[in-house]
């Protein structure tokens, strides 16, 4: 159980919280999650089991200035940090205490970001700062996190840190907790936290996992144990081949540079916007319901899938992968299905072996007739390898065969190409889950801000209920929408501030204000009913 203490006085009162808990018998372990101060630290490890630091606000105030530190400088501010750094430590060698160092995409310090950037590597080297100062007082009861609102962000950041520390030794093989912060709520935050959880799981990468959502904590749940039910236990050991190359970067996304084929009025391939196939039979099913007045919106069915030009291989087979060599022209090609292989390591197979002038056509299952048992395992499923091999740059277009409902499954595939940034049709949002150092409603207002802005299509919206993650994990956002103290707001163009202490109830408004001087307002257009 994680409880939040942004003060002294906070994590003073855990000794009572902690105390009320046992003596009702209730004996799960206590995390005490601490950003800014250090004495909040030092007190809440009197008390509890865990404490989770942020490398990048523990004893650093970013101002997000540009300047060059020599290595003087940055070897005195890494003096002040042990100064600080090295009495908590201290204290939960003593008491047993466990520690997560765990590093966010949107608070890295001024020191890390203007020598290492805004990048997985700045977040990787902010954790191992902290790291050595613990290993320097023999204290080794900690473990990593690397989390990220960006999907693609996230997953380099934590393979990144896997193989530094490989090669730290293996006296450095510390346990490693996955998320992806301020994922949403709804059907998108759940694709989120599938696509960059379950492409770590594949690797092999993760002990114990978090799924952040903007909905009462008790929903995250369901969604985290469905996430190692469908993902990890069915993963198995990645296929490879000894001196194999893999096809993409593991640190950092290049899109696959692959030939192009065109089909059904559509060009795949190249820098051409990854497709959508769905069957002949769900095609018909939305042609219907288009026909009888219904507006599909932006989810539109664009391949069916019986009729792509497609040449199915099973990608261990070298005779067949050399035929396929042999072709004068490019081939949009696909992993065949019951080949007893996890499709995220069959089409990464594939794609190592693959001449790269083919063009690969993405299955979210390999199994087509092993269907998920509820529409919740099909969503992740599907987002998992999907949304996985295409963060790792692979694939062309996509066949979603999980979900079966033709609404739902159009939807579906077009949200995870979203989620993993391949395709934007509609507002993207930033939210994070609610904490106590929330300043309003997360989800009430997440909720109105969706209502008044869900039409403009392309424009980032962050939604921040406190500033410690606020002004950085904005940093690719268009706007933010931040708590700025009870009952007021700040709003932001990118990371930076620019109107302050908004009274709540005009703060939405004032938002739209904020887009329209910004030259990204439109009135929203009345539509028909979309495609259920």
């Amino acid at each position: 159980m994680s409880i939040t203490a942004p003060t002294v006085k906070d994590a003073a009162n855990l000794e009572h919280i902690v105390a009320g808990l046992r003596a009702k018998g209730i004996q799960v372990p206590i995390v005490a999650d601490i950003h800014f101060k250090p004495d909040a630290a030092f007190e809440a490890a009197k008390w509890v089991e865990k404490v989770r630091i942020n490398p990048g606000n523990y004893a650093d105030k970013k101002r997000f200035d540009v300047r060059e530190y020599t290595d003087a400088e940055y070897s005195a501010e890494l003096d002040r940090i042990r100064e600080k750094f090295v009495p908590l430590v201290e204290l939960c060698k003593a008491r047993g205490v466990a520690m997560r160092i765990g590093t966010n995409h949107g608070s890295l310090s001024d020191r890390i970001m203007n020598r290492y950037g805004d990048s997985p590597l700045g977040m990787v080297e902010s954790a191992l700062e902290f790291a050595r100062i613990a290993r320097d007082c023999d204290y080794h009861a900690f473990v990593f996190s690397m989390k990220a609102s960006n999907p693609k962000v996230m997953i380099g950041a934590y393979r990144l840190l896997v193989a530094r520390l490989n090669e730290l030794g293996a006296d450095w093989n510390y346990p490693v907790h996955l998320g992806v912060t301020e994922a949403g709520d709804g059907e998108d935050g759940r694709i989120k936290s599938a696509i960059g959880i379950g492409s770590l799981l594949a690797d092999g990468i993760g002990d114990t996992i978090r799924v952040s959502l903007t909905e009462d904590s008790v929903h995250e749940i369901p969604v985290a144990q469905a996430l190692v039910r469908e993902i990890s236990v069915k993963a198995g050991a990645p296929v490879t081949e000894s001196g194999l190359p893999t096809a993409y970067d593991p640190y950092e996304y290049h899109r696959r540079d692959a030939g192009q084929v065109s089909t059904q009025g559509f060009t795949l391939g190249g820098t051409d916007l990854l497709r959508v196939a769905l069957s002949r039979e769900q095609h018909k099913a939305l042609e219907a319901k288009t026909q009888g007045g219904i507006d599909p919106g932006e989810y539109r069915a664009e391949l069916v899938a019986e009729d792509l030009p497609v040449i199915a291989v099973d990608p261990r087979d070298t005779a067949s992968v050399a035929a396929l060599h042999r072709e004068t022209q490019p081939c949009l090609v696909t992993v065949a299905d019951d080949l007893g292989l996890n499709p995220v390591h069959a089409f990464r197979l594939l794609a190592a072996h693959l001449d790269p002038r083919h063009p690969i056509l993405l299955k979210d299952t390999l199994t087509p007739a092993r269907l998920p048992a509820s529409a919740l395992d099909a969503l992740l499923r599907s987002s998992a390898v999907l949304g996985s091999l295409i963060c790792d740059g692979i694939g062309d277009a996509l066949f979603l065969r999980n979900e079966t409902a033709p609404g739902a499954a159009i939807r579906l595939a077009y949200n995870i190409l979203q989620a993993a940034g391949a395709r934007i049709f509609k507002t993207d949002y930033v939210a994070c889950p609610s904490c106590g150092r929330t300043l309003f409603n997360l989800q009430e207002t997440t909720a109105r801000i969706k209502e008044a802005t869900a039409h403009l299509k392309g424009v980032k919206i962050a939604i921040m209920g406190c500033i410690v993650n606020g002004p950085g994990e904005m940093a690719d956002a268009d706007f933010g929408y931040v708590g700025g103290a009870p009952n007021k707001i700040n709003l932001y163009v990118g990371k930076k501030a620019v109107k302050f202490n908004i009274p709540e109830a005009e703060a939405v408004s004032r938002l739209k204000e904020l887009i329209g001087e910004h030259g990204k307002w439109v009135d929203p257009v009345p539509s028909a009913s979309p495609v259920a």
